[in-house]
């Protein structure tokens, strides 16, 4: 849909949507554990919810496709994922508030381990602390010297994340990722993908290079895989495109970087599900469009641990009588894509969703799950598609035509 069109139907309104998205939480079955880790899950508030809602199955971008975070969540804010595939390195240094200016190429880091012949043993250099993901961005930038005038700033995030920022005139963000992805085989070369992208190219060689030099004695932490390189923009915000005022609730920096490129505010002070809940609930008065994000679920899921993830789920159950019981007028429970524990990734498979509200149609479905939900009411659509139901359910949006 035209976002222009749908910004000429807002109409004025006071009632509150909250999205509540747990991260990766589709799944698929696994024989010996009965089901999907949604349908192993005793999630009894998420099933009752599931009763008095709408329900159906989100296709994060397309068929077959399987979406990073960045655009699987641009698509839930209504914002087309193929027009605003924004590089990773943007959303992690504006997770982090960092300033960025129109010099700059960002690049996401994961700091990770190779072995003596340089193949990648663990992508995530066994989720190192945070205090050693500092000291690491320390030593880098104490000893990083690039041949041309370009500064290079490396940012921690958290964990085995981090940021790139090469800082210069005439860069571009149009460069390969680095990362395979995988493990058992060489980090990729960084390759420009336009001519005008070579010099940039050479400049995160080099910063490659010197930084496997510098991280050799590290246990874990022994080399950088780039991904995401990408140039800074602006994006219209949801108060000019859905006339929301806007809060995000995330404890991951690359979430709450989503939500300032789409102008929600952010609240960053939170770090347990408790916590996020607690902010949703403090915040309630002062906003009227809430994104509340659950990690876990999708770390689990990379991890390959299905009872991990299945407990996750189960302590997000546990704060859905809360969330009702601050009365949202439209209350979204879903993801932003499906991570199987089987696969240990993120996957294409569609994901259920709940949309509960006064005025929705309530189906057969009985409980939130993938399988249950594919009869639901909503049936499978685009995750793009979400913010007009969502609009249309809070009544904010006034009749098309004559």
């Amino acid at each position: 849909m035209d976002p222009n069109i749908l910004t000429g139907l807002l109409t004025p309104a006071s009632s509150k949507i909250v999205f509540i998205i747990l991260d990766g939480v589709g799944g698929i079955q696994v024989e010996e554990k009965g089901g999907t880790e949604l349908q192993a899950a005793r999630k009894p508030n998420l099933d009752q919810l599931a009763e008095v809602s709408s329900c159906g199955l989100l296709e994060p971008i397309s068929p077959g496709i399987t979406p990073g975070s960045g655009p699987s969540h641009f698509a839930l804010f209504g914002y087309d994922p193929f027009q605003y595939n924004i590089g990773r390195g943007i959303l992690e240094a504006t997770g982090i508030d960092f300033p960025l200016t129109e010099r700059d190429v960002v690049a996401r880091i994961n700091y990770a381990t190779i072995d003596k012949n340089g193949k990648v043993i663990d992508r995530r250099a066994g989720r190192i602390s945070n205090e050693t993901n500092e000291r690491i961005c320390r030593k880098l930038k104490g000893s990083l010297q690039l041949s041309r005038a370009v500064e290079a700033i490396v940012e921690s995030v958290k964990e085995h994340r981090a940021v790139l920022v090469l800082r210069g005139e005439g860069l571009r963000g149009e460069i390969e990722d680095t990362d395979p992805e995988r493990e058992g085989v060489l980090p990729f070369k960084p390759k420009a993908m336009i001519p005008e992208a070579e010099g940039t190219a050479k400049l995160v060689e080099e910063f490659i290079s010197q930084s496997q030099n510098i991280l050799a004695d590290e246990p874990k932490a022994n080399m950088v895989l780039l991904r995401g390189f990408a140039k800074h923009t602006r994006y219209p915000s949801m108060k000019e495109r859905y006339g929301l005022n806007a809060l995000a609730i995330a404890a991951y920096p690359m979430y709450r970087g989503i939500s300032r490129l789409v102008g929600m505010s952010v609240v960053s002070s939170v770090s347990t599900l408790k916590e996020e809940f607690k902010a949703l609930a403090d915040h309630f008065a002062e906003y009227d469009f809430f994104f509340l994000h659950v990690k876990q679920t999708d770390s689990r899921g990379e991890d390959g641990d299905f009872d991990a993830k299945v407990a996750v789920i189960e302590e997000v159950d546990q704060f859905i009588p809360q969330v009702r019981a601050i009365n949202p007028d439209v209350l979204v429970v879903t993801g932003d894509h499906s991570t199987p524990a089987k696969l240990r990734s993120h996957s294409w498979h569609p994901l259920p969703i709940i949309l509960h509200s006064q005025c929705c149609l309530i189906d057969p479905v009985k409980k939130f799950d993938e399988v249950s939900c594919i009869s639901g009411a909503l049936g499978k659509m685009p995750s793009v598609q979400l913010m007009p139901l969502a609009l249309a359910h809070a009544r904010r949006l006034t009749k098309f035509g004559a």
